[in-house]
């Protein structure tokens, strides 16, 4: 399986990727983005299996990039990782086709959670 993880911070997308491993999810191919923009581009044309992302981000954020993936007519399954959770920022989330939101600080067991009900 192939996971983008899109965050401005490279220290955040190493702890997201160490998280993943913590959850269960090791072994898989991390392909990292440091803002929207490049996500789109990397999503266009690595194909991953998964994004994850932050939703600020400078260039585009995590919700201007949802959006245009799902304007592509990308299913691929989508979640983000972010300090923005009210509950207008999940309902966007979800409206906007997001499978998931972890809130920040999160654990392992929140990734295993959000990721057990969104993969096969």
């Amino acid at each position: 399986m192939k996971i983008l993880i899109a965050d401005d911070s490279r220290a955040m997308r190493q702890v997201v990727a160490f998280m993943l491993r913590e959850a269960g999810y090791r072994g898989h191919t991390i392909v990292e983005a440091a803002d929207g923009a490049q996500a789109l581009e990397l999503a266009r044309s690595q194909l991953p299996d998964l994004i994850i992302s932050d939703w600020n981000m400078p260039n585009m954020t995590g919700i201007e990039f949802l959006v245009k993936l799902r304007e592509d007519g990308s299913t691929t399954p989508f979640g983000f990782v972010t300090t923005e959770v009210s509950p207008e920022m999940r309902n966007l989330a979800t409206a906007s086709g997001a499978s998931f939101l972890i809130g920040k600080p999160f654990t392992a067991t929140d990734f295993q959670v959000a990721l057990d009900a969104c993969l096969p």
